[in-house]
């Protein structure tokens, strides 16, 4: 049977005390090494003489902030003692993980991926609501809101993505036997099986991540257009404001022209009234013309 050790931001005193001996210095080394940012460290899994040393990412979606942190777990495990070591990201609070405290190291290294797993499916459902609240306010919502959040929602699909890959690689290697110690076997037939529906579940969540993308793509196709049409609207009432204002500029300019003997309404009484009805029905008939064609 195994102990479960469950560290949060440990310094070296404490790490060093839950580490079995034996660790060589670059696993201490990488343990210790801050949380920088997300692309960095790769998750993998590694076997040792005498113990399996992984290091893994999960991924937490905080739709309030509109933002999305990775946390590192790393972990060494023997056939006596699995310690993990958690790293809280900077301004986000810590996630929990929830592993058996005693039983076989195998299984509690197989809960451990399976919850890993759990957090990137759920991680996935988050950004697809999300996207479909996206979808749902693309016809009447702001654009430039939405602009900016279809920007946002991409970055956080492409930063989810980047993890599933090398997690995937790393559950693989246990599923192929790649990864074990010497003499007896610490990741058993049960474990890899255990590890192999891990596995699934990161498919699963990396067809739940295209499925995102492509409908996050329509939306920006749909929103684009909409944004195209508004223009083309605004276009159409300039067009008719221009319009409306041509006609009686020109009746004005006509008869503002200063050759008497050639303009016989200069010198007709009316001829100031006619004027004014020729203005009011040009533009009245521009009216009746564009409200036909529905541009106003």
């Amino acid at each position: 049977m195994a102990e479960w050790i469950d560290l949060l931001d440990p310094d070296r005193a404490a790490l060093e005390e839950a580490l079995p001996s034996g660790v060589h210095d670059d696993v201490h080394d990488r343990l210790l090494a801050p949380l920088v940012h997300d692309d960095e460290p790769r998750p993998r899994i590694a076997g040792r003489k005498t113990y399996v040393f992984g290091v893994l990412v999960t991924p937490k979606v905080l739709t309030d902030e509109d933002a999305l942190y990775f946390q590192e777990i790393d972990f060494v495990v023997t056939r006596e003692l699995v310690v993990t070591v958690r790293k809280t990201p900077p301004h986000c609070p810590p996630f929990g993980v929830d592993l058996p405290t005693r039983g076989r190291a195998g299984a509690i290294v197989a809960a451990l991926a399976d919850a890993v797993a759990e957090e990137f499916l759920n991680a996935v459902d988050a950004l697809d609501d999300e996207v479909d609240a996206v979808d749902d306010a693309v016809e009447s919502g702001d654009a430039a809101v939405l602009r900016g959040r279809i920007r946002s929602l991409r970055h956080h699909l492409l930063r989810v993505r980047r993890g599933i890959g090398p997690t995937r690689e790393a559950f693989h290697r246990v599923v192929d036997k790649r990864v074990d110690v010497e003499g007896k076997e610490l990741l058993p037939h049960d474990v890899e099986i255990a590890f192999g529906d891990a596995y699934d579940k990161l498919l699963r969540a990396i067809d739940g991540l295209d499925l995102a993308r492509d409908l996050l793509a329509g939306s920006r196709d749909y929103l684009q257009a909409r944004i195209s049409n508004d223009q083309n609207d605004v276009t159409k009432k300039l067009t008719v404001i221009a319009s409306l204002l041509l006609l009686p500029t020109f009746i004005v300019g006509l008869y503002g022209q200063n050759f008497r003997h050639h303009f016989p309404e200069l010198a007709w009484q009316y001829g100031y009234l006619w004027s004014w009805f020729l203005i009011v029905a040009t533009t009245l008939l521009q009216l009746w013309f564009f409200r036909r064609k529905r541009w106003i």
